[in-house]
């Protein structure tokens, strides 16, 4: 056996599971198919972390890397392909190796949803973002939508107008947003236009983005909204492929199903994070993957430390 557990999803619920493990004895691997830091890394500014009043989620998954990296083997930009169990232990199979572990922790998270609309695709990379913390410097002084009405939805509209965007129109599809109140405050303070029931249509221009084709709900009326740039923030999907495989049990909306430890309806897959769906928060995360991780110890022939 080449680990005892191996963590796969480098975000909040990966790194903490990562020093739970480790400093309970239990040899470890964190396998991400990128640098690491999941959608956290995304967030312009996080002020519900506790002991940070406020921090990029980029800074934060930053700290929290060079923790973990403290206490097992990172194989960063090594994506996990497929999972097989045989009685006791797993095959895992990777872009560049095959290892065999006693247990499995799955904090895969969750991706963006997309608008599934006409031009979304074309302009991808040419006006049409996913992240305003990756892309928003590229339309300072410019014209920019943001689709949406949760709290990410506004933090993004909030950042953009803070970087210089000249103006920043935020568009959901219904009556009242679901952002926490304090986010709709900040965001009419800084003069970010807000349109609701609004549903896009589509996005044209030529070379890049020129134009937001919306409809209202209630009237049925069309409009077009001059822009530069789509920023979408409409929620997440769960990356929940591995699990499937593994014959763990989903919920209606395709989150992992857990118990109060993390277990899933397979023995030894654990999961944790955003994957699990709830409310899918960075201290939420957290604490799942440091739950889950002890948890493990039940499988792994170790001593449960606490």
């Amino acid at each position: 056996m080449d680990y005892e557990l191996a963590i796969i999803g480098a975000g909040p619920a990966g790194y903490s599971a990562v020093i739970y493990a480790a400093r309970s004895g239990i040899t470890t691997a964190l396998f991400d198919r990128g640098d690491g830091g999941g959608r956290a890394v995304l967030s312009p500014k996080i002020e519900n972390y506790a002991g940070f009043e406020s921090i990029s989620g980029m800074d934060l998954m930053a700290k929290m890397k060079q923790h973990a990296s403290k206490y097992a083997t990172m194989h960063l930009y090594e994506e996990v392909k497929t999972i097989q169990r045989s009685k006791d232990t797993f095959s895992i199979e990777t872009t560049k190796e095959h290892y065999s572990v006693g247990a499995i922790l799955l904090c895969t998270g969750t991706e963006h949803k997309t608008l599934n609309i006409p031009g979304e695709t074309e302009f991808l990379g040419k006006g049409v973002s996913y992240c305003a913390t990756c892309d928003g410097f590229f339309f300072k002084g410019k014209q920019v939508a943001v689709m949406g009405g949760g709290n990410t939805a506004l933090m993004e509209a909030i950042f953009l107008k803070q970087i210089g965007c000249k103006s920043v129109t935020l568009v959901h599809r219904r009556e009242q947003l679901r952002a926490e109140k304090i986010y709709e405050t900040e965001a009419r303070e800084k003069q970010v236009q807000i349109l609701l029931n609004k549903a896009a249509d589509r996005i044209s221009g030529k070379e890049v983005v020129e134009q937001l084709h919306l409809t209202d709900v209630a009237s049925g009326r069309s409009s077009v909204l001059a822009v530069d740039g789509v920023f979408v923030s409409v929620g997440d999907m769960p990356q929940n492929e591995l699990a499937k495989t593994l014959g763990v049990a989903l919920d209606d909306q395709g989150y992992v199903m857990v118990d109060r430890q993390q277990r899933t309806n397979i023995k030894g897959v654990y999961a944790a994070g955003d994957i699990t769906g709830g409310v899918r928060q960075v201290i939420t995360a957290c604490a799942e993957g440091a739950i889950a991780a002890l948890a493990s110890t039940e499988v792994l022939g170790k001593k449960y430390p606490y």
